[in-house]
């Protein structure tokens, strides 16, 4: 094969893959209109939820200042767990939706590449996260009154546009789960959801836990994106290397090791039979 040759046959194949990455991004955008309703639901929900998190900064005997920064730490807090949760249960439920929808096995037989499909759902994850994200934010902020007047909005997007990729690859890790568990995997996938939530410090700092648990702490990528998004909402700080590397760090190595998870894990369930099974 000449050199001409391969470099057309490399761009043809970079040409199908981008073109299945867009077509599990659509196929994702049509059952969101499907569930449209269903989505509004959860809105409403987490902006109530949110809500009652930050209405605490309300009942502290501390001065206006000080109340205002408690309930945009909190506020911070709810919004971007929130971000970054529908990030890790889309990736999560993978298999849970597909099995759901009745599609699963011709998902899998599709002429798409594991890698590409699970970014691609993490690439959905994303941008909808970020628009259910900011209807939270504006939301609260309109109800409640709190006053931002330095928030350096570019520096907090971009770094939750950093610490999504590594929300991916844990998310990938996961979504093996309900593909060899139909039973309780899905379960499991909360349960995991959960721990990450208790060692992030989303409405506490992390200093309070006890030390094993900001050990844990420190390999979350949560942890990270919190603390810098804190300091660019509340004192308009710009993008932190000491808030970057770790999160580079922690994408490098997630996304590999969960696409090798994901595949160790669907080699064991078509062995088994586990593909169309329902719990």
């Amino acid at each position: 094969m000449t050199s001409a040759e391969y470099t057309a046959t490399r761009s043809r194949v970079l040409r199908d893959e981008l073109i299945g990455l867009y077509g599990v991004v659509e196929r994702n955008l049509y059952l969101t209109k499907r569930y449209f309703l269903w989505d509004v639901a959860f809105l409403l929900w987490t902006i109530a939820n949110t809500l009652t998190i930050v209405f605490i900064a309300r009942g502290v005997n501390v001065g206006p200042v000080q109340q205002n920064q408690l309930a945009t730490k909190l506020l911070v807090g709810g919004v971007i767990w929130a971000f970054l949760g529908i990030i890790f249960e889309i990736v999560t439920e993978t298999v849970a939706w597909e099995r759901w929808e009745g599609t699963i096995e011709y998902t899998f037989m599709a002429p798409v590449s594991r890698p590409v499909h699970l970014i691609g759902m993490g690439v959905y994850a994303v941008l909808y996260g970020l628009v259910r994200a900011a209807a939270v934010f504006i939301a609260v902020v309109a109800f409640i009154g709190i006053h931002l007047p330095h928030a350096n909005y570019s520096a907090a997007i971009a770094l939750l546009a950093i610490a999504s990729v590594s929300f991916i690859g844990v998310g990938m890790m996961t979504a093996v789960l309900p593909l060899i568990s139909p039973e309780k995997g899905t379960q499991l996938g909360f349960v995991a959801q959960g721990l990450m939530l208790v060692v992030s410090g989303v409405y506490y700092p992390v200093s309070v836990l006890p030390t094993w648990m900001q050990w844990v702490a420190k390999i979350s990528p949560a942890t990270y994106a919190l603390r810098g998004n804190r300091r660019q909402i509340i004192d308009g700080a710009g993008l932190a290397w000491a808030d970057v590397w770790p999160l580079l760090v922690i994408g490098a190595f997630s996304i590999p090791i969960g696409l090798a998870v994901f595949k160790v894990g669907e080699r064991y369930a078509k062995r088994h039979g586990k593909l169309k099974r329902s719990g």
